[in-house]
């Protein structure tokens, strides 16, 4: 049996890092070494001595300290900035004792002081180590919308489709593949249309294994189709390893006043849609139409939330902006959920 955690984003790191007792992920300086290999931080033929000498001097010891003085010595200002940045990133990692432990820290005091792609990069490693090695091309697709946003069309037939934004947008520009004829004019893309294939249920397993990298299946969201339903047990898994957590989310078609105690926006559209339903402020027409897709969360354990709203349901939504894209923050769900106080 093939085991797709070795076929899934071959080139994330992930396999560079190493679990704990608790199988929670530890940052190795093989990883960190990986990360000066960015584009943003790889040297080029105009970098200047010193900005070479400090390349191999953090590949040698991604862990040692950098002068400012040393930073300041770089004649590429935007090469110092970028080390800058990577330095306290670097340092974030290596405050906690998992990455993990990091990735939630991120959120904490003030707000994110790293740059959205780093982010993104650490929570692609999390949801491929959550996914594990009995992952499908299904569960992969759905867990791709954690760190990656997508482009949302609505078709003639009432099918929303979702496709990886930042592929669109690609081959907006250079051209399109595929089966699917022009998919996203409804999307709003100006240029050429883009052709994708989609991603249904039957398709070969091997198809997206070989291209996971590539981003470019669509996938349809509506409630009947087997994404969300994917997606569902992609973000049960996400609450279960970093909260030790037992839920399950299954789509929903509305939300129950009778029982609407909590809710989380999965994006901040809809946190700010499923706010204002619940205070009872209006909501217009288009933002209400900007909805994608519904979603009730339900303890296992009325143990494990706050006394007060023990055994209610926890609602869930997800929606696109008014560019039709769609960003979710997976952080939400660990950090607004109404959890039990722990000794």
């Amino acid at each position: 049996m093939t085991d797709h955690a070795n076929l899934l984003w071959p080139s994330s790191g992930y396999r560079l890092l190493t679990p704990d007792a608790r199988g929670h992920l530890q940052v190795t300086d093989a990883f960190l070494q990986s990360l000066l290999e960015r584009p943003e931080l790889a040297p080029i033929g105009s970098s200047c001595r010193a900005e070479l000498d400090l390349h191999a001097a953090l590949c040698e010891a991604p862990r040692q300290v950098v002068s400012a003085e040393r930073l300041a010595a770089l004649q590429d200002r935007d090469a110092a900035e970028n080390y800058a940045v990577w330095l306290r990133f670097r340092d974030r990692l290596l405050a906690k004792p998992t990455l993990e432990a990091s990735y939630l820290a991120l959120f904490e005091g003030q707000g994110v002081d790293v740059p959205p792609v780093l982010v993104q990069h650490i929570t692609q490693i999390l949801v491929q180590h959550v996914l594990g090695a009995d992952a499908t091309p299904l569960l992969a697709r759905a867990a791709e919308m954690l760190f990656r946003t997508q482009k949302i069309s609505v078709l003639e037939d009432g099918s929303v489709m979702a496709a990886d934004h930042e592929t669109v947008e690609r081959h907006a520009q250079t051209g399109g593949f595929g089966s699917l004829g022009e998919l996203l004019k409804q999307g709003g893309i100006p240029t050429r249309s883009v052709d994708l294939d989609v991603l249904n249920d039957d398709d070969a397993q091997d198809d997206y294994w070989s291209r996971s990298e590539r981003f470019d299946m669509v996938v349809c969201l509506n409630r009947a189709q087997p994404l969300p339903t994917a997606l569902c047990s992609v973000l049960s898994r996400w609450i279960a390893h970093f909260l030790n957590v037992r839920v399950r989310i299954q789509t929903a078609r509305e939300i129950s006043e009778d029982n609407w105690v909590w809710h989380v926006g999965l994006d901040a559209q809809a946190s700010s849609v499923l706010n204002d339903l619940f205070t009872g402020a209006e909501v217009d027409e288009d933002r209400m139409r900007r909805l994608l897709c519904l979603f009730v969360l339900e303890f296992e354990s009325a143990s494990d939330m706050r006394s007060d709203v023990a055994g209610r349901p926890v609602y869930l939504a997800m929606a696109m902006d008014a560019g039709q894209r769609l960003t979710l923050k997976p952080q939400n769900l660990l950090l607004n959920l109404p959890l039990a106080l722990r000794s």
